[in-house]
């Protein structure tokens, strides 16, 4: 899509031979690497993960995504086995109401909890904001207000999402330091 923000380089064209080579040549250049792949448990995913500071599994509040969290969290764990070190990661939750919070929701969270399975406490709120992007391109501070409501709230929701993460990386590497 048009529109990216100057600094952002999209990489669309990794397959399982190039993953591994992509992730350490944007390491070598960016501050940031942020890999976005499907949730299936495939080799591209595996190889991603192992490289990973940080895994963010996101998920609805369905016991359908419930259920496909749990085989990510499974792939991470077997993936720590094999790089012989913890590999950080939390669910967030998208797509969620800003308002109330479904029963099903509360339920999958009380059990997240239970399990000590980390969430960050952020949500991606269900926006007309976020959908815009991928109709339109660009940032969410690049889209017209008259066309698509609540842009603001949008901007302070992935701002939080962001520093919410950007948190967690520092946690992690702390307590890499530390072991």
């Amino acid at each position: 899509m048009p529109g990216a923000p100057e600094g952002l380089t999209v990489i669309s064209d990794v397959t399982e031979e190039t993953i591994v080579d992509q992730i350490e040549a944007a390491s070598a250049k960016a501050a940031f690497v942020i890999v976005d792949l499907e949730g299936t448990a495939n080799l591209l995913v595996s190889y991603a993960i192992s490289f990973a500071d940080f895994v963010v599994i996101p998920m609805q509040g369905s016991q359908l995504d419930a259920k496909q969290a749990g085989r990510q969290i499974r792939l991470i764990r077997a993936q720590e086995r094999v790089v012989g070190r913890a590999i950080p990661f939390a669910v967030l939750f998208t797509r969620t109401s800003p308002a109330i919070m479904p029963r099903t929701q509360r339920h999958i969270e009380g059990r997240f909890a239970e399990s000590e399975i980390p969430v960050l406490q952020t949500r991606l709120c269900d926006r007309e904001a976020y959908r815009a992007i991928f109709s339109y391109g660009g940032t969410l501070s690049g889209l017209d207000g008259k066309n698509v409501s609540n842009i603001e709230v949008a901007i302070r929701n992935a701002r939080a999402y962001a520093g919410e993460v950007v948190e967690r990386l520092r946690q992690a590497k702390n307590v890499a330091k530390v072991a």
